[in-house]
């Protein structure tokens, strides 16, 4: 996972809960801390910072995640380079679509190493998009926030289902409907 992921996180803990809980967050989880944007880092170091975050503030993981993502989506939007940007979208559907068919690509020429998440579109119209998630990861509840946050952005109101497709949750069907 690239650390950009790693630092926004971070940077958010210490921002809504303070440096305090943050250094024993990352006590609990045996992290020092230190990651750099560019690096490419384990996702379980990821996992268990969210785990003992949740612990400490007995907040749910899943919320936590979401709450992420939420946050998280314009900062990343920032570090696209222009031709990767939201010119090439107008609204939450096409941008979604947008990160998979160009944003991802060009992930994967920049860092080899990379495993971004996978959309499968499944259903596409103006009103509606179902799409699988596919991630080893198993973190489809930062995506649901990063889509939150996209339709924000596009000031989008978009009803949002997510059907897990196996156990694990490595695969999630996203059904996403704009709402009048």
């Amino acid at each position: 996972m690239k650390g950009i992921i790693f630092t926004e996180f971070l940077e958010l803990v210490e921002e809504k809960f303070g440096l305090e809980l943050l250094d024993e967050v990352l006590d609990m989880s045996e992290d020092e801390g230190i990651y750099t944007s560019v690096g490419s880092y384990d996702h379980k170091n990821l996992v268990r910072l969210i785990i003992n975050l949740s612990k400490k503030t007995e907040i749910d993981a899943t919320t936590l995640q979401r709450v992420f993502g939420q946050t998280v989506f314009k900062n990343l939007l920032a570090s696209l380079p222009n031709q990767a940007s939201l010119n090439h979208s107008s609204t939450t559907f096409q941008f979604i679509q947008h990160v998979e068919r160009y944003i991802h690509v060009e992930v994967k020429k920049l860092y080899p190493d990379a495993q971004p998440p996978e959309f499968h579109f499944i259903h596409t119209t103006e009103a509606e998009l179902v799409f699988d998630y596919k991630s080893a990861r198993c973190m489809s509840h930062v995506c649901l926030g990063l889509i939150e946050g996209c339709a924000e952005y596009h000031g989008d109101t978009i009803s949002i289902e997510m059907i897990p497709q196996n156990d694990e949750q490595s695969v999630v069907r996203f059904n996403l409907k704009v709402e009048s």
